[in-house]
């Protein structure tokens, strides 16, 4: 929207016009702040799930050790010992997948992209993330579902613990995947939003 101002000193100047705010700059505003909030919080938690994974690697590396040790001279053992060593195998993988999804550093094949110009490249990289956020909202639910069940059925665990607790682990992983998966779709639509396809094809030739 725009408002004219009129110089009052002089009739004869023309009317100046002073061009008000752009919607969609404003708008992109937005969107790029919620962004960098979310990365933000995300470098946050990404540093959290690294201290409990370098943790949870050491407690695992001492209690296999301490299990040989007991089993090899003393013939005993702890009884709660591997099925707590299978726990800590299962979170240190599902924490391991989440900073992967964090760092874009999941196994991945790459056949067409490498031969797409930049703007090809974007729109291939979108698909890939919208389909796997898709993906992961699938595997969020079936992990929530499965631990609905497992509380239902009352199983239990080491040191008598109910087996969901430690199951948990499931659905937050897919639960960060899945956000971790939105936002690098973001990115690449607000990357794509400032591209200009023909000087990005100029520069590429």
């Amino acid at each position: 929207m725009t408002r004219p101002v009129r110089n009052s000193g002089a009739a004869s100047n023309p009317t100046k016009v002073i061009p008000g705010p752009d919607p969609s700059e404003e708008q992109r505003a937005i969107i790029s702040n919620g962004v960098n909030r979310w990365e933000r919080a995300d470098e946050v938690m990404a540093k959290a799930e690294q201290t409990i994974l370098v943790t949870f690697l050491g407690v695992m590396i001492v209690l296999a050790f301490l299990q040989i040790v007991l089993r090899n001279f003393f013939f005993t053992g702890l009884d709660w010992g591997d099925p707590l060593l299978r726990n800590l195998v299962l979170w240190t993988g599902f924490l391991g997948a989440t900073l992967a999804t964090k760092e874009g550093r999941h196994i991945n094949i790459d056949v067409v992209s490498r031969w797409l110009p930049s703007l090809g490249r974007h729109v291939v990289a979108i698909i890939t993330h919208l389909f796997s956020f898709f993906i992961c909202c699938g595997l969020t639910y079936a992990a929530l579902k499965f631990i609905k069940n497992e509380a239902e059925m009352g199983n239990r665990t080491f040191l008598n613990i109910p087996a969901w607790i430690p199951e948990m682990i499931l659905p937050t992983t897919f639960i960060l995947m899945t956000l971790r998966f939105g936002l690098r779709s973001f990115k690449t639509l607000s990357e794509m939003r400032k591209m200009d396809p023909l000087r990005d094809r100029a520069r590429e030739t």
